[in-house]
């Protein structure tokens, strides 16, 4: 069978395993292809072929319920319930999506885009299906990554204590998430990985047996039963924490063996109650570079198959705001024992993978846990460290109550530096960081802000530092804006204090850290036509800088708010409020995110989307103010 003829995955069953492989290679070449020209996440889904064809072999899928943690390991599920056709609009504006969503196909039973959720959903179904008195089957596949998150393992506990609900959680283990996993899970999980029948699983003598010419690939079936009875003698003590939670422990299994996988399965849907299936799997199977470097691969741009290196650039790029931050994290903690950075498995696209090398005592790395990352840092602050958390704005949201139990209720100087905080792009609407400014500015002795260019990012991270309180710094994600790195005298910023950049008493547009460039720009558009404008760089939400806003916006009497976050409860609002509380009734326009959820497209295509570019925003500003601007400014569109 042809990859392009399965558009249901009930078509696998009665396939042999021969076919199955056949299928497999498929998958493997296509998943190849399109992430090679379109980029997205590669070794998580090149790891996980055989489950999912062995899995979706024992299952109805138009009855059963499959949830995927996370999902960026789902390109094969996707391959095979319907989207092979379209699968070359990967993560591009209104094509396939790069994880899991509901309103995409039906076998999609449960979106995600965040990790540790899948075994919660699944046991939710279960439950469903048990009150409705069905009997299809609910399945759970994590990563061993994921299963360090605390919501994994409370749903571990929970469906522990439930022996008549039948669970199947399947554990997919590549001891790989994005970066190597951290922890005592992991530890114990990779011991049994190293122990003797898992050696024998996956190591040469098993393959040299298969290999000999009268073998035809197969093992004996004597050998089959040595080694079936090596892992139940193994069992009591490798699996033996998860029988102690109540589960039905099976494995460790050779997650590319596809016959030994439909036999565990079949065995797993048999038991009554909570099944534990640990399948052993290498991240980036089947691609050489992706099996040796398998953090560089788990995600990548456009890329060349032969030679599996990127793209080069048409032009040179800035660096990274991750890249500065990291850099700059590093001077500091040279010159101060008492920082510390932590992130929560995202060294890497945090920048801390930079600290973890320079200066690894001064770095912390707790695994998929957020909250425990946030409280971790608060404990810390409480002794005298100076903890700088990195995480992504939107994986914070997994910790709003320690950000305010824990740290703001008890005024801890502790540094947050959110990541990939605006508009992201290709992740879609799980992975945008557009809550954090409305999310942040009401929490009590919070300091937030955000800087305008990645030399202000410097001045920013010593001004945290030296700040007895909480302080959020947020960061876009991509490449800064070019300026010239500051190389030492990083003085701090006078908390509260905003700059001015430009002057002008027809219009006053107040920005936000990655909207400060834009609104130059936009400033620049409008002078064109006569309009002249006052551009505020914030630098500070909270608090606002009311000492330079109130009596400006007071003398102009048109003011402009520019955010890459919500509209509602951002910083647009939080201007307008300081101008209602003084008694300040001028007419606001705030351009931001509105009520929507930004799905997955270019960085550069949702802003268009969102009518966030210069041209855009000038002709917004025109159709609100223009009748009260010079006689110069007319509604005729803009041309850049």
């Amino acid at each position: 069978m042809h990859l392009s003829e399965l558009t249901h995955p009930n078509q696998l069953h009665g396939l042999s395993v021969t076919e199955l492989e056949a299928v497999a290679r498929q998958i493997r070449e296509k998943h190849l292809e399109t992430v090679s020209t379109s980029g997205g996440h590669l070794g998580p889904g090149l790891g996980v072929v055989e489950l999912t064809l062995a899995l979706y072999q024992t299952l109805d899928l138009d009855q059963d319920r499959v949830v995927w943690d996370v999902g960026h390991q789902a390109y094969p599920h996707k391959l095979i319930t319907g989207r092979y056709v379209n699968f070359h609009t990967l993560r591009q504006k209104d094509g396939v999506a790069g994880y899991l969503k509901r309103s995409e196909s039906r076998f999609d039973h449960f979106g995600a885009g965040h990790a540790s959720t899948s075994i919660s959903a699944a046991l939710g179904m279960a439950l469903a299906r048990d009150n409705q008195g069905h009997t299809h089957k609910c399945v759970a596949v994590i990563g061993d990554g994921a299963l360090t998150g605390g919501m994994a393992l409370e749903a571990i506990n929970h469906a522990g204590h439930m022996p008549n609900t039948r669970l199947l959680v399947v554990l997919n283990d590549n001891d790989m998430s994005i970066s190597p996993p951290v922890g005592a899970l992991s530890n114990h999980l990779n011991r049994m990985r190293l122990s003797p029948p898992m050696q024998f699983l996956t190591g040469s003598a098993e393959e040299a047996v298969r290999h000999l010419p009268f073998m035809q690939g197969q093992l004996p079936s004597e050998l089959n039963r040595l080694k079936e009875g090596m892992k139940r003698l193994a069992v009591p003590k490798v699996g033996a924490v998860f029988e102690e939670l109540g589960f039905t422990y099976m494995g460790p299994v050779d997650g590319h063996d596809i016959g030994e996988l439909v036999r565990t399965f079949q065995e797993a849907h048999r038991c009554e109650g909570p099944v534990l299936v640990h399948v052993a799997t290498t991240k980036g199977k089947g691609y050489r570079y992706a099996e040796a470097d398998q953090v560089g691969y788990h995600a990548q741009s456009a890329f060349d198959l032969t030679t599996g290196k990127s793209y080069p650039s048409k032009k040179p790029k800035p660096p990274s705001y991750s890249k500065v931050f990291g850099q700059t994290l590093v001077k500091l903690c040279e010159q101060d024992p008492r920082i510390v950075g932590i992130t929560a498995a995202m060294a890497t696209g945090t920048g801390l993978d930079l600290l973890q090398k320079a200066v690894p005592a001064q770095y912390i790395d707790v695994g998929i846990a957020e909250q425990h990352a946030v409280t971790l840092a608060a404990g810390m602050a409480c002794d005298g460290l100076r903890p700088v958390v990195a995480i992504y704005s939107t994986f914070l949201q997994r910790a709003y109550d320690q950000l305010i139990h824990d740290v703001g209720i008890q005024k801890l100087p502790v540094t947050f530096v959110l990541d990939r905080a605006g508009i992201v792009g290709a992740d879609g609407p799980t992975h945008q960081g557009q809550y954090d400014i409305s999310y942040l500015r009401c929490v009590p002795n919070f300091t937030v802000m955000a800087p305008k260019d990645e030399a202000e990012l410097q001045r920013m991270l010593v001004t945290s530092l030296q700040h007895q309180g909480p302080i959020a710094l947020r960061i876009p994600r991509g490449s800064g804006e070019g300026v010239p790195l500051l190389e030492e005298g990083w003085e701090p910023l006078e908390i509260g204090r905003a700059e001015q950049l430009a002057e002008g008493e027809d219009l006053m547009i107040v920005a936000y850290g990655s909207m400060v460039a834009p609104a130059m720009a936009t400033a620049g558009l409008l002078q064109e036509h006569g309009i002249h404008t006052s551009v505020i760089n914030a630098r500070f939400l909270r608090p606002l800088d009311e000492t330079l806003l109130v009596p400006m916006a007071s003398r102009i009497g048109r003011v402009v708010t520019m955010e890459e976050g919500c509209l509602s409860g951002g910083f647009g609002s939080a201007v307008l409020e300081a101008l209602q509380d003084k008694d300040v009734l001028v007419p606001v326009l705030r351009l931001g995110i509105g009520d929507v959820m930004v799905d997955h497209a270019s960085p550069d295509q949702s802003k268009e989307t969102l009518g966030l570019t210069p041209r855009q925003m000038v002709e917004q500003i025109l159709d609100r103010f223009g009748s009260s601007l010079s006689s110069s400014a007319t509604r005729h569109p803009i041309s850049v």
